[in-house]
């Protein structure tokens, strides 16, 4: 199982209660422009007032360039693309962690603290900061830090060890809360089934059978739209 599946697997009960509603609220710059309502007004799961906090974060400015260029690096050192799957950038979680990070104060010296670490302990290596780092060397710094149970015999890579726990959980949190990690995961949301009988196994196993009356009338799915008319003695017309 690789690294990707591994998240899906952590996630999967998690995501399944979350509707597209609340997960355009985890990205407010879509949910904003998801529905149109009134002369303009945009809205999608989100009440006027929620709206305009959501444009005064997002009208802040916290974290520099440089900082969300190198936040980009790691969301996709977490979550790369796939042949069936978009990478963490693709799916819009460096704008996720830019929001968040506004929206929840707790974050922000946790994150620009641990984004100069991870620039300092990339100096002290390589001479160069993170991002100018080729692919190599950035993995060579996350593989110190990105597994604590492993690592905790280097308690120098302890501030790094605790950024990037902070990381993962922003980047995974971001992407499966996003469309394109809905589709990763294969979660449609709630959608109308088409029911065609209790299969012929479990019948047989109780020794009963369909009326071929009843289910000509119930489970014939051309007609799935069509009200059920019952006549004085409660038999199923139609």
């Amino acid at each position: 199982m690789d690294r990707r599946d591994t998240l899906k697997t952590l996630l999967v009960g998690a995501v399944a209660g979350v509707t597209v509603g609340s997960a355009a609220s985890c990205h407010p710059d879509k949910a904003a422009n998801a529905v149109t309502v009134g002369a303009g007004e945009k809205f999608y799961g989100r009440t006027p007032k929620e709206l305009e906090r959501d444009n005064r974060i997002r009208s802040q400015k916290y974290l520099t360039n440089h900082e969300l260029e190198t936040i980009a690096v790691l969301c996709d050192i977490i979550l790369p693309s796939t042949a069936s799957a978009t990478s963490a950038t693709g799916a819009g979680v460096p704008a996720f962690i830019k929001f968040i990070v506004k929206d929840i104060p707790s974050h922000q010296l946790p994150m620009r603290g641990g984004l100069a670490w991870l620039d300092l302990e990339s100096n002290k290596r390589f001479n160069k900061q993170f991002q100018f780092c080729t692919k190599a060397r950035q993995i060579a710094i996350i593989d110190d830090i990105a597994y604590p149970d492993e690592n905790n015999e280097k308690p120098d890579m302890a501030p790094g060890r605790k950024f990037f726990n902070l990381m993962r959980n922003l980047t995974v949190t971001g992407y499966y809360t996003s469309r394109e990690g809905f589709k990763d995961l294969g979660y449609v949301g709630n959608r109308p089934n088409i029911w065609d009988g209790i299969p012929e196994e479990v019948l047989a196993e109780h020794d009963v059978d369909y009326d071929p009356e009843w289910i000509a009338k119930c489970v014939d799915q051309s007609k799935r739209d069509v009200i059920a008319k019952w006549d004085d003695d409660m038999n199923l017309i139609s």
